[in-house]
């Protein structure tokens, strides 16, 4: 069985800044762009049978720069619409909400554009994924290139934990990936945050 290589897109000004960029499609900065081209030596080792993404740009092209091809995009691995909360940073956020945890509580509800999410809905998003991508790692590795938060919950909800559970993972860097396996017939975390 392959294995699922879950790679954070590269740096934006806003993930440099701490801003929460769940639909706001932003681009990567010139560090951004570089940590994905380091990641096409580790990639090209693997025997790929398939990329999906995002579609959002910061995620396509950190593929794109990656020197990964035949990406697929997937809706479902969208970040967390984070609502009122998109654009602001945790301390912005604590300010009017002191204490606040977003693995606890959440976000807001904010406008049309940007109406939030539960984290159940974002955990439902992610098994969807999972459950398109399990079958193809019976042929080999699979890469995911995607978001921070989205990122967390993927992972624990591919290890069968609550989605809250995220919270007790590091928030993995931009440019850096995760690797995803399966031992002893468990589902297991066998890398995290590897630049």
């Amino acid at each position: 069985m392959g294995e699922l290589i879950v790679i954070r897109h590269g740096q934006t000004e806003w993930s440099l800044s701490g801003r929460h960029a769940g639909r706001t499609d932003v681009p990567l900065t010139a560090v951004g762009e570089a940590s994905a081209r380091a990641l096409a030596p580790r990639l090209a080792a693997r025997r790929l049978v398939a990329v999906v993404s995002s579609p959002l740009s910061r995620a396509v092209r950190t593929a794109e720069l990656a020197g990964l091809t035949g990406v697929v995009l997937d809706p479902d691995l969208l970040e967390w619409d984070y609502g009122g909360y998109e654009g602001l940073t945790a301390d912005q956020i604590e300010r009017t909400r002191p204490g606040w945890d977003l693995w606890r509580d959440g976000v807001v509800p904010g406008d049309a554009a940007y109406p939030g999410e539960r984290l159940q809905q974002v955990a439902d998003r992610t098994d969807a994924a999972l459950d398109r991508i399990r079958p193809l790692l019976a042929e080999g590795d699979v890469a995911v290139v995607a978001h921070g938060h989205l990122a967390r919950i993927l992972t624990v909800r591919w290890l069968g934990l609550d989605p809250s559970a995220a919270g007790l993972l590091g928030h993995p860097a931009p440019g850096t990936l995760a690797v995803l396996a399966v031992e002893h017939g468990r589902p297991v975390l066998s890398a995290w945050n590897v630049p």
